[in-house]
């Protein structure tokens, strides 16, 4: 996984504020670029040669043997909205599965050079163990969302404006990395209210090893699953996910 992560950021780094990348639009009006095909291709070819065996899902490519024992999840460029505007806040998802069930994952930033890797156990951020922070309280939270007009769209949007006006703190450091800082103890609460299972695979062990609580939007199992709420705590989740109820 390290590897995969270290050669996919060796390749998309110079692409990152590049003035010249082209930009694509999805049939599901989502961007992508030469950044997320090339680094996807690259994580490909590397697991089929080293474990021919494994299955793999990912964003740009699809499926390839994905009821397989072992199966890796990618998403090459998480948050590539971001990428294309210059701002360093998306990174490279790469996920293990076992029998259906993340087992290993890493969420990586070539840029600021950040590498964090969990597996349900312990959550390490460049080689150094992490934890998340003791926040119990809505009223002593830096909650995070990729989108703030995403709750309204999928979720009770009421409700997660009533959730926002209590918290310490509200940003849009999102995407993975919104993830990255709750569990390194910079932030205390990430929300996602739509997702794919390429976006959460890789969050489910880096969250869990850190020692915070990861489900979906109601406060069932992570994955697979269409929306996150990740916290700190396990009194801060239920208080989080009460409020989104």
């Amino acid at each position: 996984m390290i590897e995969l992560a270290t050669e996919s950021g060796d390749f998309v780094r110079p692409l990152f504020g590049s003035p010249g990348l082209a930009v694509e639009t999805k049939s599901d009006q989502s961007p992508v670029t030469v950044a997320d095909r090339g680094a996807e291709e690259l994580m490909r070819a590397r697991i089929a040669k080293k474990f021919p065996a494994h299955g793999i899902i990912g964003e740009e490519f699809g499926s390839d043997r994905a009821d397989a024992e072992f199966v890796w999840v990618l998403d090459p460029i998480d948050g590539t909205k971001s990428f294309i505007t210059g701002v360093p806040l998306w990174g490279t998802l790469i996920a293990l599965l076992h029998r259906g069930q993340p087992v290993l994952g890493a969420i990586h930033q070539p840029v600021l050079q950040q590498l964090m890797v969990g597996d349900g156990t312990t959550t390490t951020l460049n080689g150094r163990t992490v934890r998340c922070r003791p926040t119990a309280r809505i009223e002593d939270a830096t909650l995070l969302t990729s989108d703030p007009l995403n709750p309204a769209k999928y979720q009770n949007g009421a409700a997660f404006e009533s959730l926002t006006g209590r918290a310490k703190l509200v940003r849009t450091w999102g995407d993975c990395y919104g993830y990255l800082l709750v569990a390194s103890g910079q932030a205390d609460a990430m929300l996602d209210p739509i997702m794919n299972s390429w976006d959460i695979a890789a969050l489910v062990p880096v969250i869990r090893g850190a020692g915070g609580v990861i489900t979906d939007w109601r406060g069932d199992a992570p994955y697979p699953a269409e929306s996150i709420v990740a916290t700190a705590t396990t009194a801060l989740h239920a208080l989080v996910v009460a409020a989104l109820k």
